[in-house]
């Protein structure tokens, strides 16, 4: 809503998901669906042509999410292991999805929190649950 502050982000609401995508996936695969039934009740070689189309629109949209999502896990990765190493910390057994947990994290409980996820194979919600101080992340996708 216009101007209104948001609400500071926590454990409870730090998940987005973006309407666009929300949108455009499911009427890609719509279209592609649609375009299959189209070519089954009238053959011809538009409709041939528009199966494989509009399967590289859905895949197109698709992909696009996955590979911006793998980019930014691989930034948070390195983002997040600098930032415990330089607390003193150590990265050693730390998965990749604890660390994109961890940056929610403020820095005078990372690297507890970093040693304790490592040791007890703590899960993404587990560790995420077990931060006192949030430590918001409102560039993520």
């Amino acid at each position: 809503m216009a101007g209104t502050m948001a609400e500071p982000q926590s454990f409870q609401n730090h998940t987005r998901r973006d309407p666009k995508y929300l949108i455009f996936a499911p009427l890609a695969l719509i279209c592609f669906i649609m375009s299959i039934v189209h070519l089954v009740h009238e053959y011809s070689r538009a409709n041939v042509l528009l199966v494989p189309v509009t399967l590289l629109v859905f895949l197109s949209i698709a992909l696009t999410r996955v590979y911006a999502l793998q980019n930014q896990n691989r930034i948070i990765r390195l983002e997040e292991s600098l930032r415990i190493m330089t607390l003193g910390g150590t990265t050693a057994g730390i998965t990749p999805a604890q660390f994109i947990a961890l940056r929610f994290a403020s820095d005078e409980e990372l690297v507890p929190l970093a040693r304790r996820a490592a040791a007890e194979n703590m899960e993404p919600k587990a560790i995420k649950a077990a931060i006192k101080n949030w430590r918001p992340d409102n560039d993520r996708i």
